[in-house]
């Protein structure tokens, strides 16, 4: 590949060689189930052979394509293992990089951004990338200064490529149903689609980069690096030594996967209180173990801005559903918020089973994550006796970041396999969580001094 395929028939012709596989691959079946193959092993075999063609191509592309796919590829944790298992490392090694674009390529954007003289700013500067992503790739240096530095460099035509492969991919968004059964994938691209426009902008990263370094500075378990230049499309950073939260996942001892487990709720909870800033980007690529144990975190094009903090409101539902408490007063303040449609009416024991996975690892002191309890409970909850409840549920368009963040981020935990006390992370870091010792039904579920209904939804 000698650059990000820009022109729309291009990067549509990749695409579209997902469905017609797809159906190659259904005529393979149907051939093999005359054959007397059983249908669950043909069935199988046709899942696993989508997914490895649909993240080779995705990875290719780029782009909002590849964006989508490492989105995608949290959810792994939620498949079964007999699926799961062959085109995992094919997983991993999407959420880590992508084929590189040429040097040629490369300097070019160095040359529009920095001058021709870019490279007197920098005393050595590798051609090679360190890794490469969705839009963008990285490159190891040493600034001026002596610094070691990460450059990060925007692919040439991104945007033009973004708009085109959202386009394609919902209009084969029923292909990603055979990968994951019961995944609503429309609503993941719209709200992709939304967010990836702001990921463009360096300028914009940059400012919240540096403001969860300035936030973070000193902390002994969580270290994000400061900014040293931006442009528009080039994004200068200290460079992070660390091992890839991925290969955590895939080789690192239960003692490192407990520890990364706990700091990574630690820095996603913690950071609208200390940053004002939600990081809304949390695959496993963004992350790092350093060499001293601590948590490096990467990547803020993503972020959603929370000035006043989380809206207490979540707190204090996740508390009242895990308490057993009435939920009556939750569905008067998610209606006034616009969670529950115009004109429904909702069963309070199935919303409760609804929220319940947001509220079980907090319902105790520790909590073990792990791929067999997200299993059952993404099986229970788009179980099609329950399927009516998320027609009748909403979610605002102020809660989108919020709620991706909590489904990956749980996802990301359960293939970490993580256990420790997340319950305490959620006391400390949650507003509207530990106000009050019980919620019970005989208790004010709004906590002292505030109604349920002035936790407002997150500020803009």
């Amino acid at each position: 590949m000698n650059d990000l395929p820009r022109r729309a028939f291009t990067r549509t012709a990749k695409l579209a060689t997902l469905p017609v596989g797809l159906a190659g691959r259904t005529a393979w079946g149907l051939g093999k189930r005359i054959g007397g193959r059983p249908a669950e092993l043909v069935a199988a075999e046709i899942q696993q052979r989508t997914a490895e063609q649909i993240f080779r191509v995705l990875g290719e592309l780029k782009g909002g394509a590849m964006k989508f796919g490492q989105a995608l590829s949290i959810f792994e944790a939620a498949l079964p293992p007999e699926i799961a298992g062959p085109y995992r490392a094919t997983l991993t090694k999407l959420q880590e990089s992508a084929p590189p674009l040429p040097t040629r390529t490369v300097q070019r954007v160095l040359e529009q951004d920095m001058g021709l003289d870019w490279r007197d700013q920098f005393a050595e500067f590798d051609d090679k990338p360190a890794a490469a992503a969705s839009i963008g790739q990285v490159h190891q240096a040493v600034w001026q200064d002596g610094r070691r530095v990460a450059v990060k460099i925007q692919y040439p035509g991104a945007g033009s490529a973004l708009l085109s492969d959202f386009t394609q991919l919902s209009r084969v968004a029923r292909l990603f149903s055979v990968l994951m059964p019961g995944l609503e994938v429309r609503p993941l691209l719209d709200e992709l689609r939304a967010r990836m426009a702001e990921e463009l902008d360096y300028k914009l990263e940059a400012q919240a980069q540096q403001a969860f370094a300035d936030a973070y500075a000193g902390d002994p378990d969580i270290a994000v690096p400061g900014v040293v230049a931006r442009t528009g499309h080039v994004l200068v950073s200290e460079w992070m030594d660390g091992t890839p939260l991925s290969k955590i996942i895939s080789d690192g001892t239960q003692e490192e996967r407990d520890r990364m487990g706990l700091l990574f709720v630690r820095f996603l909870f913690s950071g609208p209180a200390r940053a004002g800033m939600l990081h809304a980007d949390p695959h496993p690529g963004n992350f790092r173990m350093l060499p001293d144990g601590r948590l490096g975190v990467l990547d803020f094009g993503a972020v959603d801005r929370l000035p006043g903090g989380m809206p207490p409101f979540i707190g204090r539902l996740v508390r009242m559903v895990h308490d057993g408490a009435d939920l009556a007063p939750a569905e008067e303040e998610l209606r006034r918020q616009g969670f529950v449609r115009d004109g429904m009416q909702v069963d309070m024991e199935a919303l409760r089973g609804f929220l319940a996975p947001m509220a079980e690892p907090s319902r105790q002191e520790r909590f073990k994550f792990n791929r067999e309890w997200l299993r059952g409970e993404a099986a229970r909850v788009t179980d099609p006796r329950s399927s009516n409840l998320s027609r009748q549920l909403n979610l605002p368009p102020s809660y989108v970041l919020i709620h991706r963040v909590s489904t990956a981020g749980t996802g990301v935990l359960c293939q970490l396999e993580a256990e420790g006390p997340f319950r305490a992370e959620m006391i400390r870091w949650l507003p509207g969580y530990g106000d009050t010792d019980s919620a019970g039904p005989d208790s004010d579920p709004d906590g002292p001094g505030e109604r349920l209904s002035d936790a407002v939804a997150p500020r803009r």
